[in-house]
């Protein structure tokens, strides 16, 4: 199959607001291959990502991400594995080049994947699937007794495992916070799995966030997620000496391969967090799942927008048997919901699956999300390097 075609789609919620939460917008990509049409989406800033698909190149190691994208063959996952490569020399210098590339790379699985009949999954290695236990992903509440409600509708709904983040932790004084942690393990339950993610407060400073470890522990949560810059290595290896208890997390900033295995090697988290829709695609988040496996490190998938970045992000750890915990957006907006014509529900054992269906296994919506399309158009001396495609 050739490349034939590879469109962007911005969509975005009628406001957007400063709260942290990544489902406020979008951007969709749809390939076209040898009559397949594969959805992809990039999770960064989408007029940022377009720019660096259509930019004039700057020099050799500086070019636009199509210019290793269009034309070329897809007729396996070695094609992949290539184009990859070609983007990683070619946009070098072009750092949004994996944000935008993520997207596309998630496209190409989709579209091979209906050529051949098979599922992301199993052309990525693995010869079955296994349940994964999704954590509710949640932001905490403006006071304690928000969390606390946040909490709780999440295990109503029969979530076994809730992470609480941003929101304003770590902002204030450490009993602040351990009052929202009390609140949280509350509504969960002295049993269930509780997790909590700090947002990179503390940029390097560990001491700050040991100042929070007791009330970690004692509230027996699992992992604390990126209480630091992605690649504030010591820090995060200064704190994980401390606290044998209450594990690292941490992967989301990464934006290729070598930044997550960093953080395992060198930061010594104890669960990594890749998000497909950054770090290069599928391809490279499997290459982490191998570091990881070999490392004794529990790979983790970030995922925080709509059901087709969830089938994205099981697919590189979807065979791992002893690897079961994963994201699952609880709470987002209506415009990720409507992304997508199915989703990937809750079993009654609390468990997902990555789908058994060709490609990603997830149909999007045009229907529903053509209202939420804002228009873009790039020009550059006159010239239109891009503008909105009308047909979704």
């Amino acid at each position: 199959m050739r490349i034939d075609a590879i469109d962007f789609f911005y969509l975005s919620m009628p406001e957007i607001t400063l709260e942290a939460d990544g489902s406020q917008d979008a951007l969709l990509v749809r390939l076209e291959a040898g009559g397949n049409v594969g959805w992809g989406e990039c999770e960064a800033s989408p007029l940022t990502s377009i720019a660096a698909y259509v930019a004039p190149r700057s020099h050799g190691v500086c070019q636009p991400v199509s210019a290793s994208v269009l034309g070329e063959q897809l007729n396996s996952p070695t094609d992949i594995a290539r184009i990859s490569a070609l983007v990683q020399r070619n946009s070098m210098d072009l750092l949004q080049a994996p944000h935008t590339y993520s997207g596309i790379e998630m496209a190409m699985w989709d579209a091979l994947g209906k050529e051949r009949g098979l599922p992301a999954w199993k052309m990525l290695g693995y010869s079955a699937t296994h349940a994964k236990t999704p954590y509710a992903s949640m932001l905490f509440g403006e006071t304690p007794a928000e969390t606390f409600e946040h909490v709780r509708a999440a295990t109503a709904r029969g979530f076994r495992a809730v992470k609480v983040g941003w929101g304003g932790f770590g902002e204030g004084t450490v009993a602040a916070d351990a009052e929202h942690l009390a609140a949280a393990r509350d509504a969960l339950g002295r049993d269930g799995i509780l997790l909590v993610d700090a947002g990179q407060i503390w940029v390097e400073n560990t001491a700050l966030a040991l100042e929070r470890l007791d009330a970690l522990e004692s509230q027996h949560v699992t992992w604390l997620e990126e209480p630091f810059l992605p690649d504030a290595y010591s820090a995060y290896s200064a704190f994980a000496e401390r606290s044998p208890r209450v594990r690292l997390a941490g992967g989301e900033g990464a934006h290729n391969e070598r930044m997550a295995i960093n953080l395992i090697d060198y930061g010594k988290v104890g669960f990594v967090q890749i998000d497909c829709g950054r770090i290069g695609g599928l391809g490279a988040a499997k290459k982490v799942a191998e570091h990881a496996v070999a490392s004794g490190v529990t790979y983790v998938n970030h995922t925080f927008t709509s059901h087709l970045a969830l089938s994205a992000s099981l697919q590189p750890f979807a065979g791992l048997a002893e690897h079961r915990i994963c994201e699952y957006p609880v709470e987002p907006k209506q415009l990720a919901i409507d992304i997508t014509v199915n989703t990937l529900d809750i079993d009654d054992n609390g468990t997902i699956h990555a789908p058994n269906a060709p490609g990603l296994g997830i149909e999007v919506n045009t229907a529903a999300i053509a209202r939420y399309a804002v228009p873009v158009e790039i020009k550059v001396a006159g010239r239109t390097l891009f503008s909105s495609s009308t047909a979704l």
